[in-house]
């Protein structure tokens, strides 16, 4: 029996015992708004409450995006003119994300094209995560003056070694089989499997997670036998990573990176340069003690943050820089790490008031 729940924005299917959501927004890279939060967060919970039902699965809509990230242009515009807006979305966001990293039945994310920001959180807490040589991945948010948040905190320092640490800061994109090899994706396909991939899995008769893995794991190894393996990309650089992005203060990894000289250090150190200076070292802190929290605790942690930048100034000044001006070039207040006090940012992970902590 199939049942369908459809808004323009979010397709809810149920396909005998498993749940399917599909985003629609492609001329929108399935963008993520409030409305389809809304939409898809009940579903999820009452197919997890279903004792018939064994598996949920997402994807998204056209050829281009799995999720290309929030609709933050929405969020800073409501944040400029005091619209509650701004506390519901990452709220109602974060709460939906731990669902995806609580459920008790299998989530199987393809996530096929795009996935950055809030694409990542629909979909990297789930147990299995497939991309396909079509899968971009990347958590840009420094370059926009916000964070790396939907659980950046709790996934980031466990890829291993400072991988997280860079990705963070620099918003390097990852591609294809890379996002597998960072840990970010469990498996990799080509994306002509996927259709084929897709009806097996809602084929199955009673999926369980290794019933799910077989399918999977099958279609990665005939993947990487026809197009053979590949080393990591960022392999030749993990020992530099590690050395030259360890530390709890920015300074160092700046210092580290201009006494390295090298010409991948010293590009690495202008990239950062163009970044927001309180966003680095906001994100250095979260990501350093994110290894050590729990997932819930680190969405606490990111709600704090959240709503300390919408207070403040540079992410709608990175807003405007580079999705609305689109001229890249944001003034950034304060412009220089040195000018970004320990107090200052000690003040983005103070407590907010009682009644509005995020609870879970």
């Amino acid at each position: 029996m199939n049942s369908q729940a459809a808004t323009d924005e979010v397709l809810l299917e149920t396909i005998g015992d498993k749940g399917v959501i599909t985003l629609n927004r492609p001329k929108a890279l399935n963008a993520l708004n409030l409305s389809m939060i809304r939409t898809i967060y009940p579903q999820l919970k009452a197919w997890e409450d279903d004792p018939a039902m064994k598996m949920i699965m997402i994807k998204g809509a056209g050829n281009r995006a799995f999720c290309a990230g929030g609709d933050i242009v929405a969020v800073t515009e409501a944040g400029k003119v005091g619209d509650p807006l701004s506390q519901h979305f990452f709220k109602e966001e974060y709460i939906l994300n731990n669902a995806i990293g609580t459920l008790h039945i299998p989530f199987v994310a393809l996530i096929n094209g795009i996935t950055m920001g809030g694409g990542v959180g629909l979909s990297v807490h789930g147990s299995f995560r497939v991309a396909t040589e079509k899968t971009l991945f990347a958590m840009p948010e420094t370059d926009i003056g916000l964070f790396p948040d939907v659980g950046g905190s709790y996934f980031l320092p466990r890829l291993g070694g400072k991988l997280g640490v860079f990705l963070a800061l620099t918003g390097f994109r990852l591609k294809g089989l890379d996002v597998q090899k960072a840990g970010v994706a469990t498996h990799y396909v080509k994306s002509e499997m996927v259709p084929i991939i897709e009806k097996e899995l809602l084929d199955l008769e009673f999926p369980d997670t290794g019933d799910i893995a077989h399918i999977l794991d099958r279609y990665q190894k005939e993947t990487l036998t026809k197009d053979g393996d590949a080393d990591f990309i960022l392999k030749p650089r993990m020992e530099k990573i590690n050395k030259l992005f360890k530390g709890d203060r920015m300074e160092d990894i700046f210092t580290q990176l201009e006494q390295d000289g090298s010409e991948w250090a010293l590009s690495q150190l202008a990239l950062l340069k163009k970044m927001s200076p309180t966003s680095m070292k906001v994100t250095l802190r979260q990501i350093n003690e994110g290894g050590r929290l729990s997932l819930q605790d680190c969405f606490q942690m990111e709600y704090r943050l959240s709503q300390r930048f919408m207070e403040d100034k540079d992410f709608y000044e990175g807003v405007r820089a580079v999705l609305l001006d689109k001229d890249k070039k944001p003034k950034w207040n304060p412009d220089t790490i040195k000018d970004v006090s320990d107090d200052h940012v000690s003040h983005y992970f103070s407590p907010l008031p009682s009644d509005q902590e995020l609870t879970l």
